[in-house]
């Protein structure tokens, strides 16, 4: 999960700007420290040269410097994450040299539901991608608020009940990569992650041919086993029978999930399969 090796567009303009931003507050941070021990020791007690000056006050110079130096770096500073931050507006269209592919993502207790409604497919806890293709996620929440990361293709975005938040990323490089819950949600949260399997077109095509004729149907019935809290679900893939079943839980037509339990005695055990 590391955030300075991008595998993707969005991921590597925010490295850009994290960079950027480091190198803007060095700059100011590194001249101080050198001053600090300039200072200390040009003003050491055995240095003949360094005039004491009780009476010294005010040095409109100085103030200049002081203020001056620390103003134009935030400005600067400021600037760099305005404008970079508006150009990876979450929802903006990324490019790319295949067919998007739009998935709608649930977060759960303590999982994540990923599904495919062009394909009518979909799986939990693994994200299967084709590479280079503009992926267009749809995100919502089962219960409690949470946060989708997949730190080397970029920009985390909370999932909330009740409403769907759009992302818009791309895979430029094949392999397996990891994503995360990046909010806490409960007891099972550390447990909460996925992985995220970026393929060749075709074999993306053969992977959704294989979800497709999976023996496991996802429906509101299944749905609903899927919403009950529990760790250690492991990687499913799942045949869609409802195409509007994301709508459903993001319109609350499937009511929320009750979210981590307030009994101190609850226990949290892994689902059996």
């Amino acid at each position: 999960m590391n955030i300075l090796d991008p595998q993707g567009p969005i991921a590597a303009a925010e490295r850009t700007i994290l960079v950027d931003s480091v190198a803007i507050m060095l700059a100011i941070i590194v001249p101080t420290i050198a001053a600090i021990l300039g200072f200390a020791y040009w003003y050491r007690s055995s240095n003949p040269r360094a005039q004491y000056q009780p009476d010294w006050a005010y040095s409109g110079r100085v103030e200049l410097v002081v203020w001056a130096i620390p103003a134009l770096t935030i400005i600067l500073l400021g600037g760099v994450a305005w404008i970079g931050a508006h150009q990876l507006d979450p929802a903006r269209p990324v490019e790319g040299t295949g067919q998007p592919v739009r998935i709608q993502v649930v977060s759960l207790d303590w999982k994540w539901l990923f599904i495919y409604p062009d394909q009518r497919v979909a799986s939990l806890n693994a994200l299967t991608v084709p590479v280079g293709s503009p992926l267009q996620f749809e995100l919502t929440s089962s219960s409690v608020m949470n946060a989708f990361f997949i730190p080397q293709l970029g920009s985390m975005i909370y999932t909330m009940n009740g409403m769907v938040t759009r992302l818009q990323l791309r895979a430029d490089t094949e392999g397996t990569y990891q994503g995360l819950s990046a909010h806490f949600s409960g007891d099972g949260f550390p447990d909460m992650m996925f992985d995220v399997h970026v393929v060749p077109q075709l074999a993306f095509t053969d992977w959704v041919g294989k979800a497709a004729g999976s023996s496991q149907a996802l429906n509101a019935e299944s749905y609903g086993k899927l919403a009950r809290q529990s760790v250690g679900d492991g990687q499913l893939i799942y045949r869609l029978d409802d195409p509007l079943l994301f709508q459903a839980v993001a319109t609350q037509h499937i009511p929320a999930a009750p979210g981590p339990s307030l009994d101190q005695q609850a226990q949290v055990s892994p689902r059996s399969h």
